[in-house]
This record gives C-alpha cells, sequence and structure tokens, in this order.
C-alpha cells in the first residue's frame, strides 16, 4: 500500500525518450531554415542560426534543470518544456513563437509515448510562458524555472562572447569590447532583479562575476593599447 498523503508521480521522461526529443528539436530547428535563401532571415547573426538556437536550448535545459531540482519544481516537466520553449524560434514571428512552440510540442508527445494529458498540458503551458515578461510570482513554478533559465543563458561568458561577436556585424574594433561587455553586465543586472528564486539568483551573480573580470581585464589591456598608442596592422 502507499502510505496516505503521499503522491504518486504519474509521469517519468525515460533517458532515451529525452534524446529523441533533443534529436526531433534539433533537426526541426535545422528543417526550418533550410529552404530560406542565405540561411533565412537574420540569420547572418549566429545566435538565429539553427546551431546557435539548439545550442541554447540544451544550455536552458541544463539551467531550468538545476533551478527545478533545487526549487522542487516537477522535474520532468520544466526539462521537456525547455527542450521544446524554442522549436519555433526559426519559423514564427517572435511575438509569437511560444505558442507555435507549444503546438509542437503537443503534437510530439500526443503522438509519442503514452503520456497524461495533465503532463502535456503542464508542459506546453510552461512553454507559453516562458516569454512572458510580467511577475514571475503570476506564473506557475515549472514555468518560472523556465523562464529564469531562459534569461540567464543571456548573460555570463555566452552572452559576453555573442556580444564581442557582434562588433565585427556592426564594423566596429576591439577599442569597444569593453562598452560592448558593458551591455551584458547592464542586462545581467537587469535580468537578475527579475529571478525571484535562491538558485537563479545564485546563478545570476556567478554569472555576473565572470563578466566583471572579463570587463575589468579588456579595459586593462585594451587601454593600454591606447595609451601607448598600439594600432592594428
Amino acid at each position: 500500500m502507499v502510505p496516505v498523503g503521499v503522491e504518486i508521480k504519474e509521469t517519468e521522461v525515460s533517458d532515451e525518450d529525452f534524446e529523441e526529443m533533443k534529436r526531433f528539436v534539433r533537426d526541426y530547428l535545422a528543417a526550418s531554415v533550410e529552404s530560406e535563401d542565405d540561411g533565412g532571415r537574420m540569420r547572418w547573426y549566429p545566435w538565429h542560426s539553427s546551431s546557435y538556437r539548439f545550442n541554447h536550448i540544451l544550455n536552458v535545459v541544463d539551467l531550468a534543470t538545476e533551478i527545478a531540482d533545487a526549487e522542487g519544481a516537477d522535474v520532468d516537466v520544466v526539462r521537456v518544456a525547455a527542450v521544446f520553449h524554442d522549436v519555433a524560434k526559426l519559423e514564427a514571428e517572435q511575438d509569437v513563437h511560444a505558442e507555435a512552440g507549444a503546438r509542437v510540442a503537443r503534437e510530439y508527445l500526443q503522438s509519442r509515448g503514452n503520456y497524461p494529458e495533465s503532463f502535456i498540458e503542464e508542459v506546453c503551458g510552461a512553454v507559453v510562458d516562458h516569454s512572458y515578461t510580467g511577475d514571475l510570482a503570476d506564473v506557475p513554478l515549472e514555468s518560472r524555472c523556465l523562464i529564469e533559465a531562459d534569461v540567464l543563458d543571456k548573460v555570463g561568458a555566452n552572452g559576453a562572447v555573442l556580444m564581442l561577436l557582434r562588433m565585427g556585424y556592426e564594423s566596429r574594433t576591439h577599442m569597444d569590447a569593453a562598452k560592448m561587455v558593458d551591455r551584458v553586465l547592464q542586462r545581467a543586472h537587469d535580468h537578475t532583479d527579475r529571478v525571484v528564486s535562491d538558485s537563479a539568483e545564485s546563478i545570476a551573480h556567478q554569472r555576473i562575476k565572470r563578466v566583471k573580470w572579463l570587463r575589468e581585464w579588456l579595459e586593462e589591456e585594451v587601454s593600454r593599447m591606447d595609451s601607448e598608442g598600439v594600432t592594428d596592422r
């Protein structure tokens, strides 16, 4: 007999099933742009490519799983929602990509495996919620974990490198590197103000510390080059 008050977990997503979900999402993203000229709209920015988008999704899966585990959320719901959250990012307009992604997730989960409808509803709800910009106290815990993970991937070392890559597309020189990293720091502080869980705040502060180190090194070395009159050859 199951003791009174002990919750029976109805859904468990096996590692094999989850790996299949990741393969599906990777292939879906690639197919979303393969027929578009020059890689599709705005694909000249690396972060709009299918490979970058999939890497972002994997980062969010890891972060969301860590936060969900620490906060007592349903880890299966969170990690499945995380893997599907941007599946439609490259084929749908930004303002509706969350809803489009939820439709893809629903079709996948209903056609593969034997997932309870309640589980599917929670996953799709979190996918829709991930683009929510309001108070995180107003969304379910699983949605909050996903939102926090999504914003945290935009800060830290990963966010700093992406911002530096952007310099080339904007015809900037290395002399602007510290200023560009300042943008990452500002965004990091904005996101930290938004997250509410202790685990997400801890991750945010760790990532901000890394960006501050990079900012200090850039300012010291690039400023010295500038003061000594060193130029690119």
